[in-house]
């Protein structure tokens, strides 16, 4: 497990985001990463992304390479269970491959934040079908799945505030795809829930 968890953070971050930039990139000639240093919302949303992100990478590597320390993360022995943590860890693998598929059915509209420059298609074939939101609702997932693999009071705040954050960034990026696709994001919003 302690090998298990740094491994996966590095297969996230590679197939999640450097190798799906770069495959947007590649396709598009647009970078897909779109949060700038403003003071809007969006790009506030983005800077707590990144340093709740930033704090996972932490609990992972004091869970993995310095255990002396994992005390102060105030672990959750109730949780800490063997059915517990394969169920964590099922979420973790699940989650990666819902939102690889999720961002491959986007193809040149997957963006990480709202790109006001370069319009988009709609998408809504696929896992879009299930979800106006797949990747978040991955992502999601997979907060829940690191929480329950490794139960304490850190992982516990990482969940909360990611559920608070992507609540807030779903809700920023929805208003923008009623102004931008109109009547037929109105349509798709009506006919496919938030989440599943």
């Amino acid at each position: 497990m302690r090998y298990f968890l740094p491994l996966y953070l590095l297969a996230y971050v590679i197939a999640a985001f450097f190798w799906r930039s770069y495959a947007v990139w590649k396709q598009t000639g647009v970078n897909p990463v779109v949060f700038k240093g403003s003071d809007s919302a969006h790009d506030f949303i983005g800077r707590l992304s990144k340093l709740l992100f930033a704090i996972v990478f932490v609990v992972v590597v004091i869970y993995a390479f310095v255990p002396g320390f994992y005390q102060y993360l105030m672990p959750i022995e109730v949780l800490e269970r063997g059915w517990v943590r394969l169920t964590g860890l099922i979420l973790l693998l699940v989650s990666l491959l819902w939102i690889v598929v999720a961002q491959a059915q986007m193809g040149g509209s997957w963006r990480i934040g709202i790109d006001t420059e370069h319009k988009t298609k709609l998408v809504r074939r696929g896992v879009f079908r299930l979800s106006r939101n797949p990747i978040f609702a991955g992502m999601l997932t997979t907060l829940f799945g690191l929480f329950l693999t490794i139960p304490n009071m850190a992982t516990l705040v990482i969940l909360l505030a990611g559920i608070v954050l992507i609540g807030i960034q779903v809700r920023l990026e929805e208003e923008y795809l009623v102004q931008t696709h109109g009547d037929d994001y109105i349509e798709y919003r009506r006919n496919v829930r938030r989440w599943i």
